[in-house]
């Protein structure tokens, strides 16, 4: 896979969601105020998530609507531009109730994608990668 396929983004995502939930996993909203480094690698993990999100083609998207795209990019923006400003509360909020169900998303696109992009049509003796179509052959 190369670094402009979409999937190499969604693999990204995903990485670093399940790093930041396993982070705070055993700890409370409370460490974030007083671990210094938690905070910190919080904040990095979701952004690289946005930054990703927002690198993904829109086609690649619309094939993929249950995942809230834009609102994932949206959050890097707001740690990047609101640096001075991070609402600590939310970003534990999001991590805690909103990443689960991301890391769900995430996991099921990689899978298809597997699928699809394991499929092969013989045209003339030749083996040629085919995209299937969602929901079938």
């Amino acid at each position: 896979m190369s670094r402009r396929d979409p999937l190499v983004r969604v693999h990204h995502m995903l990485d670093h969601a399940r790093e930041a939930v396993e982070m705070v996993r055993h700890r409370t909203r409370a460490h974030l105020d007083t671990d210094r480094m938690l905070n910190l690698a919080l904040v990095r993990l979701m952004e690289v998530v946005g930054e990703a999100a927002a690198q993904i083609p829109e086609d690649f998207r619309a094939h993929y609507p249950e995942v809230p795209w834009r609102d994932v990019a949206d959050l890097r923006n707001w740690l990047i531009h609101g640096y001075d400003a991070v609402d600590f509360d939310i970003l534990w909020a999001i991590i805690q109730g909103d990443l689960p169900p991301l890391i769900q998303h995430l996991e099921t696109i990689i899978e298809h994608e597997a699928y699809s992009r394991s499929a092969f049509v013989r045209v003339w003796g030749i083996k040629l990668r085919h995209r299937i179509p969602a929901g079938g052959a």
